[in-house]
């Protein structure tokens, strides 16, 4: 740097004045700042910075002051952390402007950061234009705008009346497909009098099919990335509500609607009951179903502590039970705790404090063990508890967040 006088070097960012030396400009972790130790120009510097004051050798950054603070804590200290009340996609714009990367953060920040990424890619890279849009030709542009308006309105139900109104319909059949699958298995149902009662289900039963297979294939047609849209959970299950009728039609035809073999028999019966895979899909349509989805995505971690707690509980209080009530020579064994597999049952059901009372403890010492055994599951039980709350009220209120989003774009549609 061959201009300006004086031997330090004044950074203003936000109204937050720094004073540094020369020579610590030259290594400064900060890649943006040591750049300006190379400049040889004030044009150099403007590429910089904003602006630059030669009478007193200033240069002024707009940006955020609060986390550029953060930033300097992290030079000094090594330890990089998100500012408390900024969020944290704008702290991390605000590394990427100073020259950090992800990798400098510190582990913690790292899966907040991880994790608010995934979910804006969910929740708004549909909002974002695609590359080149403006260089494209009127007939093409109109076209990617008609693809994206046909995408929300088959994913988002709150974007316009169009998409409402898909909606309903298709929450519509669902209930109807899932009344004529439970009263298809009442007894007066099946009775040989009502076959045109039976007949009249299938064809219900076919319609609806029709509905949801259509509906998959446009999905399908009009999205960004095929191999995407087969990996998404929902889509997943679309497919296993849809595939099991398609295959169950395939076995009537070739073995007959009375047909002799047992095992098709059974697999027509299993087949025909996945169909209760379908009311999944009204987690398309319900905020309350997305967050239940989105909670356990978030929470897996939590999940497979809590499994891991109640196997080890289980284990240790199924071997003490077996052995006092079964294995002990004390004049009485109980022979509902014959074995220790036995015994699991009647531990996971006292741990859970549901009490069947199809088997119990008999002894003294047993039922102590029983008390203890319900009591550790009360608190194993409740400990993830809190993590698990709390990451079901933070994804309620960003899938809000998303519908009342799309319900403003509603509102805005429907005046003009």
């Amino acid at each position: 740097m061959n201009f300006g006088r004086g031997r330090s070097v004044v950074l203003n960012v936000g109204g937050t004045r720094y004073s540094f030396s020369r020579e610590v400009l030259k290594d400064f972790p900060l890649r943006r700042v040591s750049r300006l130790h190379g400049c040889l120009s004030e044009q150099d510097v403007l590429e910089v910075c904003d602006d630059y004051d030669r009478e007193r050798n200033e240069f002024f950054f707009d940006r955020h002051s609060e986390a550029f603070g953060f930033i300097l804590l992290y030079v000094r200290h090594g330890h990089l952390r998100f500012a408390p009340h900024m969020c944290e996609l704008s702290f991390y714009n605000e590394m990427i402007y100073w020259g950090l990367e992800c990798s400098h953060l510190d582990y913690c920040c790292q899966r907040r950061l991880d994790d608010r990424m995934s979910d804006t890619y969910t929740f708004y890279s549909a909002d974002e234009p695609p590359a080149g849009d403006s260089a494209e030709a009127p007939p093409a542009a109109e076209g990617r705008k008609w693809l994206e308006r046909m995408r929300r309105t088959f994913e988002e139900p709150t974007s316009s009346v169009a998409a409402q109104i898909l909606a309903t319909v298709s929450i519509l059949f669902v209930i109807v497909s899932m009344v004529v699958l439970c009263a298809s298995t009442l007894p007066e149902w099946r009775a040989a009098e009502n076959r045109s009662v039976e007949e009249q289900s299938r064809i219900i039963e076919a319609i609806c099919i029709g509905w949801f297979t259509a509906e998959c294939i446009v999905r399908f047609i009009i999205s960004k990335n095929k191999c995407e849209f087969v990996k998404r959970p929902l889509n997943i299950i679309d497919l296993l509500a849809i595939t099991p009728y398609y295959i169950s039609v395939l076995m009537t035809v070739f073995t007959g609607e009375n047909s002799q073999l047992q095992r098709a028999g059974v697999t027509l019966r299993v087949l025909r009951m996945m169909r209760i895979f379908w009311v999944i899909k009204l987690a398309r349509h319900f905020i309350g179903l997305q967050t239940l989805g989105l909670t356990l995505k978030r929470c897996y971690r939590e999940m497979v502590m809590l499994l891991v707690f109640i196997c080890v509980a289980m284990a240790i209080f199924s071997a003490l039970s077996q052995l006092l009530e079964n294995g002990l020579d004390l004049g009485i064994k109980n022979k509902d705790f014959s074995s220790i597999p036995a015994a699991c049952w009647w531990v996971i059901i006292s741990m859970t404090t549901v009490g069947y009372g199809d088997m119990c403890p008999i002894t003294v010492p047993g039922r102590i063990l029983g008390g203890i055994c319900v009591v550790s599951g009360i608190v194993l039980l409740a400990l993830p508890i809190t993590f698990i709350y709390h990451s079901f009220v933070q994804c309620y209120h960003e899938v809000k967040f998303r519908s009342a989003r799309y319900s403003r774009s509603l509102s805005a549609e429907f005046l003009n």
